[in-house]
């Protein structure tokens, strides 16, 4: 082949197949002029037409064509030695690849041709859920002298994985889960070799113990028998695959913009059926203290935690807000119903970001008649204790629990006891600042920071109490001993914070309508509440229970975000 010529100009050079690298059509690079070309040619170039020319230097200079330094061709021959290389293995791999999918086209083809039926001779299959291990009901085989009951299961495909010629399956349908094993045309099938993880399926089998050393959900397996993706079941794969949009690294944001998917997932929905639990153990637990449960109102026009968290809207004609508690219409059950309860919707327009706050929450008020504070602390510690009985009575809640809080222990009773004022004192003694960066003082409204160290360093459950009044709510009752503070308390976990706030309510009318003058608040409207205090009125006291806190301390989440369904804060309410 004879010698050409090849030019390189970095400026205005081009890499692209159109360029011929004539003087007219240079090269960008002389390491793409050697491998388009090889090395065994002549090649020129020259410098940048653009730039500053220093003073006294000839820029006719600049366009003279050099033959290119020995370094440059040595390192542009190796760069072309290493791209050929690179683009050898890669096709190569092409061709792999190539052969691969006309291989898996082939046994799909092949698989396509296997049509299942199921074998009428065989027993009737029983429908069961996949928890079921009750022997009464199903009763399980060893494989080899006494076969198990044959069953007809449904359920979504949370794990698949291969081995030779078995496909195991982890199914999954929301009570449980189930390891079912395809063996012999079962597994090779069509719908088997595509299977997808989500996909609906109906699987016909007999159940078995699992054999000695192996371990699967509930220590049984189902072999199968027969099994049919109905129309519409099957889920998306490829790009779309469930996997691809939900992982452990999706960032947060993603993952509650896809709560619907996030939901199929272990954590999640271990954290829902525990939430299931918790709120049938609080109906328990009120019903075993002959509590009644009520139903109050979310349409609301009076305020009981302060107007700047109120979302207001237009009620037809006039002025309303979506309630922040229940407690005022609970109050007024009490004559008539004794003590009451409800597990309602709250609503608090803070725009808070913080990983405890929501603008729409599950919460748990009660309200006691005929009580002294000492009873309302005794009570709220008797509930919350026994609801964790009645919640970690049940094996499969309890193990929920026990993956996702591995350290949990019931907490021990009493509960600590503190004062706001020894709390205060507290808090100076281990010098913890208040929000201002200063020792905190008499008046303080302690900071969600200062309040979950304080819990933390203690590490148990903590009652504080007797909050003074200016930062409490106006229908708080005083303390008889200290007028500055009310009979108040929160509960404080570790790791959470406060869970519970409640006090005893002023019961006395005249105490009461002066409370509504102090804060500035028109007690017309609130005419069914201070009526309360004119017809028998009682001491009584209640609370409030955030559910998603409560539930955020127990399964040890992170956020009160993750402990509901679908979250709303500042700025979601979405999906």
């Amino acid at each position: 082949m004879a010698e050409a010529t090849y030019y390189i100009d970095e400026d205005v050079g081009q890499d692209i197949s159109t360029q011929t690298g004539a003087d007219d059509l240079p090269y960008k690079t002389l390491g793409f002029a050697v491998l388009t070309h090889g090395d065994s040619h002549k090649f020129l170039s020259r410098k940048s037409l653009t730039g500053d020319i220093p003073e006294g230097s000839d820029a006719s200079a600049r366009l003279e064509w050099k033959p290119v330094a020995k370094a440059a061709m040595k390192k542009a021959v190796n760069y072309a030695k290493t791209q050929k290389k690179k683009a050898e293995k890669e096709q190569e791999l092409l061709v792999l690849r190539m052969k691969e999918e006309a291989d898996r086209k082939k046994v799909l083809d092949e698989a396509k041709k296997i049509v299942l039926e199921e074998d009428t001779g065989l027993p009737q299959a029983v429908k069961i859920k996949l928890d079921v291990t009750d022997p009464a009901k199903v009763k399980l085989g060893n494989g080899s002298d006494v076969k198990g009951t044959r069953v007809r299961v449904f359920g979504r495909v949370h794990r698949e994985r291969r081995q030779k010629e078995v496909m195991f399956i982890t199914l999954r349908d929301g009570y449980g889960f189930m390891q079912v094993i395809f063996t012999g045309p079962l597994a090779k099938t069509y719908d088997a070799l595509t299977l997808t993880r989500e996909t609906s399926i109906e699987i016909l089998g007999e159940l078995r113990e699992v054999p000695a050393g192996a371990h699967a959900p509930n220590n049984r397996e189902l072999h199968a028998d027969y099994y049919k993706i109905h129309a519409g079941w099957k889920a998306a794969g490829g790009d779309d695959a469930i996997t691809n949009r939900v992982s452990k690294d999706t960032e947060h944001a993603t993952l509650l913009d896809l709560r619907h998917l996030t939901l199929r997932g272990e954590t999640a929905s271990k954290v829902m059926i525990v939430r299931d639990a918790v709120e049938y153990a609080f109906n328990t637990v009120y019903k075993e203290l002959r509590m009644r449960k009520v139903s109050p109102p979310a349409l609301v026009q009076t305020q009981v935690e302060g107007g700047a968290t109120l979302f207001k809207f237009q009620y037809y004609t006039e002025e309303a807000y979506l309630t922040q508690s229940s407690q005022l219409y609970l109050e007024t059950c009490l004559p008539s119903m004794g003590d009451v309860y409800c597990i309602e919707k709250s609503f608090r327009a803070e725009k808070s970001l913080t990983r405890r706050h929501l603008a729409e929450y599950s919460h748990v008020e009660a309200e006691l008649d005929f009580i002294t504070f000492d009873d309302l602390l005794d009570h709220l510690e008797e509930v919350m204790c026994r609801v964790l009985e009645v919640t970690m009575s049940d094996p499969t809640v309890k193990q929920y629990i026990l993956d996702l809080n591995p350290e949990f222990k019931t907490p021990e009773r009493p509960f600590k006891r503190m004062k706001y004022t020894d709390a205060i004192a507290w808090l100076v003694e281990h010098e913890i600042p208040n929000e201002d960066g200063e020792p905190h003082k008499f008046g303080d409204d302690i900071a969600e920071a200062a309040e979950r160290r304080m819990t933390d360093i203690i590490n148990r459950p903590i009652f504080l109490t007797h909050f003074p009044a200016e930062i409490k709510a106006f229908y708080m009752q005083r303390d008889t001993e200290d007028p500055r503070t009310t009979e108040s308390v929160d509960c404080l976990m570790p790791g959470v914070g406060e869970i519970v706030g409640g006090s005893m309510r002023i019961y006395n009318y005249d105490e009461l309508m002066a409370a509504f003058a102090r804060e500035g608040i028109d007690p017309a409207d609130y005419y069914w509440y201070t009526d309360q205090r004119k017809y028998g009125s009682s001491p009584h006291g209640g609370y409030g229970l955030g559910l998603e806190r409560f539930l955020a301390w127990l399964c040890k989440q992170h956020t009160v975000r993750d402990c509901c369904l679908y979250p709303r804060y500042f700025g979601r309410c979405k999906p």
